[in-house]
């Protein structure tokens, strides 16, 4: 209780003065400070790749902008931060694509398992100009998609069942993100999907509310799951990026100069957040076989002829379409 309320305090203070930021300077005379805030732990790459983002913007603006970066989920969860971003009280954040697809119905593609052939495929979409407009989409929800950050592929941890083939879920709850999408995944596959909060995802595991997760390799070893999950299955069902989106609101206020500045040290981060990923995820992978988990490398087929039902679907509507053209692109 008493840590609930010092995180409303923290919020208030912090949000009220972004606004009087945005409100009083005009973005013009002084440094603009970009509150930016997301749920990840300081070490993971992601947040990593916003330090260096602060530091180019920095460099880029001859010290006349900054980031403030606030971390840890400390002003919120995903859903709240981008409710904050709508009303301009919070100028960005890296949400996850699986909770947008509430916002931009076409994100659904990210939910859908076995869409991306390979990571190579998958980076090739987001460049592509499928990948451009789905991040302008967002602008329907006052949100500016800034960028794509790597956040690899999903796979199925699990307490006390390995899990080698789909049948190997019937019955077992399985947390999943807020998306409609990734519950039918699951359930399709023959699990119980049961949406949690990341914050709340550790206790489910320990008490049993949940029987395993989904989720890439680095997520896997810093949230610790791995102390409760003891199996994992590298069965890279879906590719689901980390967006990064400023507020329509906060972006209209930038001088195009600024956003020339903010949107190069977008690009910088992005590279140099795609080379951290690769290196934390071999280290994850190691270091969560060195706590004893068993890592199972399945026979994919078997989940990809499980989820075809799923992708039939989708077909004669605008997500069927995007889905033809992912399939397209070699």
């Amino acid at each position: 209780m008493m840590m609930k309320m010092f995180r409303r305090m923290l919020k208030g203070t912090v949000l009220g003065a972004t606004a009087v930021v945005v409100a009083s300077c005009g973005f013009q005379d002084e440094q603009v400070a970009l509150k930016l805030a997301h749920t990840l732990d300081q070490q993971h790459s992601v947040h990593r790749a916003m330090v260096y983002m602060d530091k180019r913007l920095r460099d880029l603006s001859d010290n006349s902008m900054r980031i403030d970066i606030y971390s840890g989920g400390q002003l919120g969860s995903e859903r709240e931060l981008i409710e904050l971003l709508q009303i301009g009280s919070l100028a960005m954040t890296k949400v996850s694509a699986s909770p947008m697809e509430g916002f931009v119905p076409e994100m659904k593609v990210f939910n859908l398992p076995y869409v991306f052939r390979d990571s190579d495929h998958f980076w090739k979409v987001l460049q592509s100009p499928i990948g451009k407009d789905l991040l302008l989409a967002c602008e329907r929800a006052k949100l500016r998609g800034l960028g794509y950050l790597d956040a690899g592929s999903r796979s199925f941890y699990m307490n006390d069942v390995p899990v080698h083939t789909p049948a190997d879920l019937t019955g077992q709850k399985i947390r999943v993100q807020n998306s409609q999408t990734a519950i039918k995944m699951v359930n399709t596959l023959g699990g119980a999907a049961t949406p949690v909060s990341w914050g709340e995802l550790y206790t489910a595991l320990q008490q049993g509310v949940v029987s395993g997760a989904e989720n890439n390799p680095p997520s896997f070893y810093l949230s610790k799951h791995y102390e409760v999950s003891r199996y994992y299955t590298l069965d890279e069902h879906t590719y689901v990026p980390d967006l990064l989106l400023i507020s329509t609101e906060v972006w209209s206020k930038l001088s195009a100069q600024q956003q020339g500045w903010l949107s190069q040290a977008v690009d910088e981060a992005v590279t140099y957040q795609r080379a951290l990923w690769q290196t934390s995820t071999e280290e994850s992978l190691a270091a969560v076989k060195a706590a004893g988990v068993e890592v199972i490398y399945p026979d994919k087929q078997p989940f990809i002829d499980a989820v075809k039902p799923l992708h039939d679907s989708y077909q004669g509507t605008s997500v069927g379409e995007l889905l033809d053209k992912i399939k397209a692109i070699n």
